[in-house]
């Protein structure tokens, strides 16, 4: 089911999302950790971090939603909004932390956007929202 996969999801984003913040905060009192507090490795780091709870919650608002919705008028696309969501919310810390460790990687970043907004768009064309 759908909105099952999407709430698993969403927790499973916030508990890495702990993960991630507790490992980097056993360092964050190095003024000099990953080159400073500005540049650019240490600023994925966070971004990865908080990508994965701001994500996580758009996963579980996603599931909550769908399952107050009643019957769709197009479960399919309704399960591609599903999907592109889950990928973008995986998408985007994964390409934080391979941005964080090569540079070339920043070219990625567009892939979770797309994904995110096709599948806020896909749900939107389901009509499930008023």
């Amino acid at each position: 089911m759908v909105t099952v996969n999407n709430l698993f999801l969403g927790w499973l984003l916030i508990f890495l999302g702990f993960l991630a913040g507790a490992v980097p905060g056993l360092f964050f009192w190095q003024e000099n950790w990953l080159g400073g507090y500005g540049s650019w490795r240490r600023r994925l780091i966070r971004l990865a971090h908080i990508s994965f709870f701001g994500l996580g919650f758009i996963n579980i608002i996603f599931a909550l939603s769908v399952r107050s919705l009643g019957p769709i008028r197009h479960p399919i696309v309704l399960n591609w909004a599903s999907l592109l969501i889950a990928m973008g919310a995986i998408a985007m810390p994964l390409i934080c932390y391979l941005s964080a460790w090569k540079m070339p990687f920043r070219q990625l970043f567009a892939l979770p956007v797309i994904c995110m907004v096709l599948g806020v768009a896909a749900l939107i064309l389901t009509g499930a929202l008023p």
